[in-house]
């Protein structure tokens, strides 16, 4: 729909007085209804993992297909360029910020689901793992499909490819030192899949620029990487950003609140809690 293409929607329902309908059978498209909108309760993760597989079989994951016996690593994060490790402590950044989403206007709209801000820091206020997250909100009549791309992992499922640029005001040396962070400066741990358990073994960190050169060294083993998120793609985003700010298309907003940075994190285990029926 966003690409502008008509799209075969079918619903079928219960009949009230109110809607004596009971089915509907129509051809929508992106100009033919009156809200379309993206809404994503999980964007943005502030640092993430680097994935491999230890095992003897080939795996498909939310990484793409791991190869086995540490035949590859996928990580998912830019590095140096991602806004969230350029406000580490989001102090610049919070509920009601206006940013660039899909290639429309968007909105920072809550914190996202898996938010954990007291992730294990490095002394540059960087976490050393998967951290904060931020959901997100935007006019989908505004969007281009050059910036949101469905996407299909082998054996795993459907995903979107999405872009997202915040803009980050200046308004001290401490953004400027957080925004001047390098890859060499951010870590990442490498997490092997082929453990089947919600909390797996690591083999330790590697920084961004270690991954970004295209190998990393594994128990003495030489591993090629490659990066699930384009760093060329996100460059591209913060330029048409940076541009659309200079022609005064945009303009960098006030957050309403801040996101919250205690937040712990929960596992949903199925044997924490019973419930009994006398």
């Amino acid at each position: 729909m966003i690409a502008g293409k008509p799209v075969q929607l079918r619903a079928i329902g219960q009949m009230t007085d109110c809607y004596p309908r009971a089915s509907c059978d129509t051809t929508i498209t992106r100009e033919t209804i009156n809200q379309f909108y993206l809404y994503n309760p999980r964007n943005l993760y502030q640092n993430f993992i680097v994935g491999v597989n230890g095992g003897d079989r080939l795996l498909y994951t939310y990484l793409g297909p791991l190869q086995p016996r540490l035949g590859n690593a996928v990580y998912s994060n830019p590095g140096a360029i991602s806004p969230l490790l350029n406000d580490p402590e989001l102090k610049l950044i919070g509920i009601g910020t206006q940013i660039f989403l899909g290639g429309g206007i968007g909105y920072i709209a809550w914190e996202g689901t898996q938010h954990f801000p007291l992730q294990k820091r490095l002394p540059n206020h960087t976490p050393i793992g998967p951290a904060a997250t931020l959901a997100l909100i935007g006019d989908a009549k505004q969007m281009n499909p050059k910036w949101v791309r469905g996407c299909y992992f082998k054996n795993y499922g459907p995903s979107l490819m999405l872009g997202v640029g915040v803009p980050l005001p200046v308004l001290s040396e401490e953004v400027i030192q957080h925004c001047a962070v390098s890859d060499q400066d951010i870590v990442a741990p490498v997490v092997d899949f082929s453990i089947p358990r919600r909390v797996r073994p690591t083999f330790g960190l590697v920084s961004y620029a270690q991954l970004k050169q295209g190998r990393i060294t594994i128990d003495g083993n030489s591993v090629r990487t490659a990066p699930l998120a384009s760093v060329f793609r996100s460059r591209q985003v913060a330029l048409e950003l940076k541009q659309w700010i200079e022609r005064g298309e945009f303009t960098l907003t006030e957050p309403v609140a801040s996101i919250p940075m205690d937040r712990s994190f929960l596992p949903q285990d199925r044997w924490g809690s019973q419930l009994s029926i006398d």
